[in-house]
């Protein structure tokens, strides 16, 4: 499935994240298009009209907004916000009936290799190394564990079918840190550590508009971040490659 260009619409437009992903879709080779800012006051009807992709980076409030604009519109949804709560949770999770969604607190391919990476090193050392992850983050940035590291963390649970204790997960929020991720497996006379570093927030930007270029005409339902993978290594994963 091949689209020439994706029609994006940017709830949290107002925010970093939001600026960057407007920036960034003036690439060509990303092949998306801004036409709709939702922060602002008036709202072109022919450019809602148009939206193909809704990406979320605002809060939880605003991932209700999101949902509802893309289900209203039959547009996929990319929602990149975290610490959502128990409403727009359910918002995000219920607009998956009806249209495409993708739940992507991080949307850098990195982090998605790293996740991976984790699942299977869990899955191949077992409960005799030690796991501890250790997340940092600029000191403006308001939840704690970061949406990313409980993604890894859920990964490592995957692989070794033990969850990791909140006691394991140590966040760290001081300076302009953008985001660094790192898990580490500590075993007998040896570690093992796998890590993440985010040099420019651009790295979110154009992971989002990728994945909204990618959500852009899928059938409703829930997709993941592995999905992607998978559809990137060629694999048949079901209806969704």
């Amino acid at each position: 499935m091949t689209h020439t260009m994706t029609n994006i619409a940017i709830v949290g437009a107002s925010g970093r994240m939001g600026r960057a992903v407007i920036e960034a879709a003036t690439d060509p080779s990303l092949r998306c298009r801004t036409v709709l800012e939702m922060d602002t006051k008036t709202v072109d009807s022919q450019a809602v009209a148009a939206i193909d992709c809704v990406i979320d980076f605002s809060s939880a409030r605003g991932a209700i907004r999101a949902s509802h604009l893309a289900t209203e519109h039959g547009a996929a949804l990319l929602s990149c916000t975290t610490g959502l709560d128990d409403e727009a949770r359910e918002a995000v999770l219920g607009a998956a009936k009806k249209i495409c969604v993708m739940v992507a607190p991080n949307t850098s391919l990195g982090v998605a290799v790293a996740r991976r990476l984790c699942r299977d090193a869990a899955r191949l050392l077992g409960s005799e190394y030690a796991v501890d992850l250790i997340e940092h983050h600029h000191h403006r940035k308001a939840d704690a564990p970061s949406g990313t590291a409980l993604t890894l963390a859920d990964a490592v649970s995957a692989g070794s079918g033990i969850p990791v204790p909140p006691s394991r997960i140590h966040s760290i929020r001081a300076g302009d840190t953008i985001g660094t991720h790192s898990v580490q497996f500590a075993g007998p006379f040896e570690m093992i550590r796998i890590e993440h570093d985010a040099i420019g927030r651009q790295l979110f930007a154009i992971g989002a508009l990728r994945l909204a270029h990618w959500l852009h005409g899928r059938p409703s339902g829930l997709v993941t971040m592995d999905d992607w993978l998978d559809h990137r290594l060629g694999h048949q994963a079901g209806a969704r490659t």
